[in-house]
C-alpha cells in the first residue's frame, strides 16, 4: 500500500512539473538592455528589437503591444520556423514583427525546412531584408551604425568577408548570426555588438546544468555580447530554468579616450 502511495505521489509530482514546464514555454520575458559603445565620436544609437528561435510558436499581439517601439531595427535571429509550420503562421508572425520597425532576418539551421523561397518571399512581402552575408546601414550621422549578418553554419555558406565588405573604418558594427559559434569565425574583426540565439539557453535546465549555455547579456568596456534563450522551443514544448525571452537593446556611442577607454 505504501509503495502505491509513493508511486502516486511521484506521478502527481512529475505531472505537476510537466504542466509547469509547458506553461513556462508559453510565456516570454521582455529583456531591456542599455549599453554605451566605444566609437570615434559621440552619437545617438539605434533602438533594436531582437527575437530568435520562434520555431512553431505564434508571435502574440500581447508581445507586440508590450515590446514598445517603434524601433530602428527589428532583428529576427534565425529559426523563424521549422518543418511543418504553416505558411500562414510564418507570414502572420513576420507581419506582426514588421509593425515594430524595419525588419532584418538571418537564417537559422531549421528555416530552410519550410523552403527558402517561402522565407524570402514572406520577408520581402513585409518590406524586410535578408542578411545572408550582407549588411545594412541603420543610422548615419556623426557615427554610422551598420547591421551585419551571415548565413547559418548549416548552409556551409558563411562568408564573413562578404558580410563585412561595405563596412568602413569608424563604423559601429552590430553583428548578428543565428549561432554564437560564428563569433569564433570573425577573425580579426571585432564588432562592437554581437547577437545570436540558437542555444535556447539549454531549454530545460536543472539549476546550473543544461545541455547548452544559458542565455546572457554582457556589456563590458564598450562592447556588447547577447545570446538569447529564444522565444520558441524545439523537440518538446517545454522549458525549465531558461525562460523564453525577447530583447530591447538601446545603444548610444561615446567617444573613445586617447587610451582607448570610455
Amino acid at each position: 500500500m505504501e509503495s502505491k502511495t509513493i508511486a502516486a505521489v511521484l506521478t502527481a509530482a512529475a505531472g505537476s512539473v510537466l504542466v509547469a514546464m509547458y506553461a513556462n514555454a508559453k510565456l516570454a520575458v521582455r529583456r531591456e538592455h542599455k549599453a554605451v559603445i566605444r566609437a570615434e565620436r559621440d552619437g545617438n544609437g539605434p533602438d533594436i528589437f531582437f527575437i530568435s528561435d520562434i520555431h512553431r510558436r505564434r508571435v502574440s499581439r500581447k508581445l507586440i503591444q508590450e515590446a514598445g517601439g517603434p524601433f530602428d531595427a527589428v532583428v529576427i535571429g534565425g529559426d523563424l520556423a521549422e518543418g511543418g509550420v504553416p505558411e500562414s503562421r510564418i507570414r502572420r508572425n513576420i507581419r506582426r514583427l514588421s509593425a515594430l520597425g524595419p525588419l532584418y532576418y538571418v537564417w537559422g539551421n531549421n528555416d530552410r525546412e519550410v523552403g527558402e523561397g517561402l522565407i524570402r518571399s514572406a520577408i520581402a512581402d513585409s518590406g524586410g531584408t535578408v542578411l545572408d552575408n550582407e549588411s545594412a546601414e541603420l543610422m548615419a550621422g556623426p557615427v554610422r551604425w551598420m547591421l551585419v549578418g551571415t548565413d547559418d553554419t548549416t548552409s556551409f555558406n558563411v562568408d564573413v568577408d562578404r558580410a563585412f565588405r561595405n563596412v568602413r573604418q569608424g563604423d559601429v558594427v552590430i553583428f548578428v548570426s543565428h549561432s554564437p559559434t560564428v563569433f569564433d569565425m570573425l577573425g580579426h574583426r571585432d564588432p562592437e555588438v554581437r547577437m545570436a540565439g540558437h542555444t535556447h539557453g539549454g531549454q530545460i535546465r536543472l539549476g546550473r546544468f543544461g545541455m547548452l549555455e544559458k542565455g546572457r547579456f554582457r556589456s563590458d568596456n564598450g562592447k556588447v555580447v547577447l545570446v538569447s534563450n529564444g522565444y520558441g522551443t524545439s523537440l518538446v514544448p517545454l522549458r525549465l530554468g531558461a525562460p523564453a525571452e525577447y530583447h530591447v537593446i538601446r545603444l548610444r556611442a561615446q567617444k573613445k579616450q586617447s587610451n582607448g577607454e570610455l
